[in-house]
This record gives C-alpha cells, sequence and structure tokens, in this order.
C-alpha cells in the first residue's frame, strides 16, 4: 500500500504540472517498472515449467507445442494490439487530468475489443486442423499439434479480457495489481498443468510415497491449465479495474458504453500498425519456422526450449518497456516535453543494463537451463550452442524492446512497426534462408542475433533525433 501511495503522489506531478527532481523520475521509474518486470519474469519461469512438464513426456510432444507457438504468438499478438489502441488513450487521459474520459474508453475499449476476439476465436478455431500441415509438421507430432492449438482458440476471448484490463490498470499507473495477478496466473497454470498433464501417479515426498491424481491428458492438460489460468485472472482484472481503481472506478458516474467514433479513429490509428507489424513479424517467424521444420524434431524443439528460456533475459526488458509507456504517455497527457526525454533515456538505460546482465547469464548457464526442461542429449546440446549466440544480441535487443514502448506510450506506432517489419523482413528473414541450409538451426540464431543488433541501432537513432517527438509537443 505504501508503494501504491508513493506512486501515486510522484505520478500526480505529472499530472499536476509540478517539477519533478531526476531522483524523483528514477525512483518513480523504479517503482512502476518492478512490479512489471516480476510479472514478466514469473511469466516466463511459469512457460519454463510449462515447457519442463512437456518435455519430459518426450520430444514428439514438445515440438507439437513448439511447431504451433509462433502461429499463438501471432493471435496474442493482435490481441495485445487491440489493447494498447484503448490503453494508451487512458494513460493521455489521465495525464490530462480527464478521468471521466478515461473511463468511458475504459467501458468502450472493453466492449469493442472482447467483440472482436471472438472473432479472431472463431477463426483460429477453423484453421487448427489445418495449421500443423501448412507448417510442414512431420506426421507423428500433428495431431497433438492441431489439438494444442485448438483449445488456444478457445482461450482468445479470455486472453483479450486480461490483456486490456491489465493494459488499463499500468495505464492508470497501477503496476503492482496486474503484474501480481500475472504472478499468481503462473501459479495456477503450473499447478494446473501438474494434474492435467499427467495421468495418476506415486510420488516420492519427504521419503514417503503418496498417490497423486491426474487426469493424463498430456499436450492438451497443458492448453486447458492454461485457459483456466487466465480465465480466473481476466475476472480478476476486470473487477479491480471496474471497482477498486481509484483513478478509474466505474461507480463514480454511469458513462457510455456505446463505441464513440473518435475513441474508435484514435484506437484504430494506435492499433492497426500494431497489429498489422505483428502479422508481418510473427508471419516472417511462421517463415523461420517453416524454415526449421524440415531439420526434424530435435531442432524444433531445441528451438522452441531456446526461444523459452531467451524469453527469462528479455521480459525485464518488457517490463521496462510497460513502465515506459504508461510514463510517456502521461508525460505527454500533461504537455511535458522535457520530461518524456527523461523518462525516455531512464528506460533505454535501464533496459538495456538489466538484459546485458541476463545476457551473461543465460551464456554461461545455457546447459544447465536446457537440462531442467529435457533430458534429451541431443536437444540440450544444440540449444546451448543457439542461446549462446543470441547472448551477445541481448542489449541491443533491450533497446529496442524499451525505445518500442516509448513509441507506443506517444502513438507514435508507425514508426515503431514499420522499423520491426522492415528489420524482420530484411535482415532475419533473408540471412535465416542463407545460413540454415548450411548450418542448420545454428545458422537461423545467427540471423536472429545479427537482426536483433541492427533493430537497436535503428530504434536508438530514431529515439534520440526526436522527431517523433517534435511531431507531438
Amino acid at each position: 500500500m505504501a508503494q501504491n501511495s508513493g506512486t501515486r503522489a510522484l505520478l500526480a506531478l505529472i499530472r499536476e504540472d509540478k517539477p519533478m527532481t531526476w531522483r524523483q523520475q528514477l525512483e518513480l521509474f523504479v517503482l512502476l517498472s518492478f512490479p512489471s518486470i516480476l510479472a514478466q519474469v514469473s511469466s516466463v519461469i511459469m512457460q519454463y515449467i510449462d515447457a519442463s512438464m512437456v518435455g519430459h513426456l518426450g520430444a514428439s510432444e514438445a515440438a507439437s507445442i513448439g511447431l504451433v507457438s509462433t502461429s499463438t504468438w501471432l493471435f496474442g499478438g493482435l490481441c495485445a494490439a487491440l489493447a494498447t489502441g484503448f490503453s494508451v488513450q487512458v494513460a493521455h487521459r489521465i495525464g490530462a487530468n480527464d478521468h471521466a474520459g478515461a473511463r468511458n474508453v475504459v467501458r468502450q475499449g472493453i466492449l469493442t475489443a472482447v467483440s472482436i476476439a471472438f472473432l479472431l476465436s472463431a477463426i483460429a478455431l477453423s484453421i487448427s486442423p489445418f495449421l500443423p500441415g501448412w507448417l510442414g509438421a512431420p506426421d507423428e507430432i500433428r495431431p497433438n499439434a492441431s489439438l494444442y492449438f485448438s483449445i488456444y482458440a478457445l482461450a482468445i476471448p479470455l486472453m483479450e479480457l486480461n490483456n486490456i484490463s491489465g493494459g488499463m490498470l499500468r495505464c492508470s499507473g497501477n503496476m503492482k495489481v496486474p503484474s501480481m495477478l500475472n504472478i499468481l496466473l503462473c501459479i495456477q497454470d503450473v499447478i494446473y498443468n501438474f494434474f492435467l498433464i499427467f495421468p495418476s501417479r506415486e510420488i516420492s515426498l519427504f521419503g514417503h510415497d503418496i498417490w497423486m491424481p491426474g487426469a493424463g491428458l498430456g499436450v492438451a492438460g497443458a492448453a486447458w491449465g492454461t485457459l483456466l489460468a487466465i480465465a480466473l485472472t481476466a475476472f480478476a482484472k476486470t473487477y479491480y479495474l471496474f471497482f477498486r481503481c481509484k483513478e478509474l472506478d466505474m461507480k463514480v458516474d454511469k458513462g457510455s458504453w456505446k463505441p464513440a467514433y473518435q475513441t474508435l479513429k484514435r484506437a484504430a490509428n494506435i492499433s492497426s500498425p500494431i497489429a498489422l507489424e505483428r502479422v508481418i513479424m510473427i508471419g516472417a517467424q511462421i517463415v523461420t519456422t517453416t524454415i526449421i521444420a524440415p531439420l526434424g524434431t530435435f531442432a524444433i524443439a531445441a528451438n522452441s526450449f531456446g526461444i523459452t528460456i531467451e524469453s527469462l533475459c528479455y521480459m525485464p526488458g518488457y517490463g521496462i518497456s510497460d513502465a515506459s509507456t504508461t510514463l510517456v504517455g502521461q508525460s505527454l497527457g500533461a504537455k511535458r516535453k522535457r520530461m518524456t526525454k527523461w523518462f525516455s533515456v531512464i528506460g533505454i538505460i535501464m533496459g538495456m543494463g538489466v538484459m546485458t546482465i541476463m545476457g551473461a547469464v543465460m551464456y554461461f548457464f545455457a546447459p544447465e537451463m536446457m537440462s531442467l526442461i529435457t533430458n534429451e542429449s541431443g536437444i540440450i546440446s544444440l540449444g546451448s550452442e543457439v542461446l549462446r549466440i543470441e547472448a551477445f544480441a541481448e542489449p541491443m535487443f533491450a533497446a529496442s524492446i524499451v525505445s518500442y514502448g516509448i513509441l507506443v506510450g506517444s502513438g507514435n506506432t508507425m514508426i515503431s512497426s514499420t522499423t520491426n517489419f522492415c528489420s524482420i523482413w530484411l535482415v532475419r528473414i533473408t540471412l535465416a534462408f542463407l545460413l540454415a541450409p548450411s548450418l542448420g538451426l545454428m545458422g537461423v540464431w545467427i540471423a536472429m542475433a545479427i537482426e536483433l543488433c541492427f533493430r537497436g541501432i535503428v530504434f536508438l537513432i530514431i529515439i534520440f533525433r526526436w522527431k517523433w517527438l517534435d511531431k507531438i509537443l
């Protein structure tokens, strides 16, 4: 509670056009970043445990989930883009002290975004029987891959409700509640998976054999466990947003649920470039999957596990990016140009520092991290090699992640989306296509590392030229 009070007091200085010292700005950034970093890391740990549980069923089961992971990212990215279009407007309205307007954006945004999410769910469900074949998967992993993706499709509306409620809370300045609920989501997911993936069995605990019930659903159990965890978390976030959030308490007024043209237009202007970028970027990752699929089951599994482990390095960057979006959005809403610049600089320095340290940890402990997910020596060896390549790209990856959050907070999503699109298609895909035939999975990850460094440099140039800011203020 003390942390919440301190955060609100510092955010009020932005909205009330009062001076802030450099120390206060840094303190506010840390207060907002830490809960989000904690939530992002816990999310990765959840994925890590999920992958470990499925990985111990066998390489085929692990590969079936890894195969469709890029496709789940595609639909997840579209949901995130939808949420961002409305969440950023909440930050701008609160920064301008227009709390009634912010509450209307919440109402209209949730109604619109969840409605569109049902359409996305229907599309995903309809393609689930054919997706593994389109991706060039071996016959033995297609049934499980299709089943996993179909259950994921059912969770899309719940995932959107979770995304938009959490995003609006964060943009109001409340990082603590959505972050803590995300941590609880991870814990729930692990518990549900424990009982749903494995059959009933005896386990040894403190020297005693204990009978443990289980559904024995395998890959499907992992998907159902995630759906249940997302559902409970989404409802909890929405309840807090509507009735407990001081800035956005729906009990204050009735407001309007009818989507207003200006709100939808602004959301479309923000979301459309992000959605297009996600489609194109994750489409590129799907193309990468088709490059990797012919390399065999071990390569697919090693790639999937490697991405899960690498996310432990870059998720703190996304936590700092969330704080950047909030602070830049509220500073711009309050028309404070100098403060916007300072928050941008602080965010980039923090992100690059944290992810450099995480990259070093990944480099030195790659085999140990891989061995926690799978006991297949071939997957451990190959996964460790690609992780050590990627470790060198983490600092510039951080620069691109935080810069992206800054540009989203400003509403300049066209710049960030265009940069991501050009980088991944012109650099990563081209290099992966050229290197994979001779270097295999190593070639794909070398291409990825080169592209991330290139992207980070381009984003830093964009941010520190400040032209994106001059167009707004």
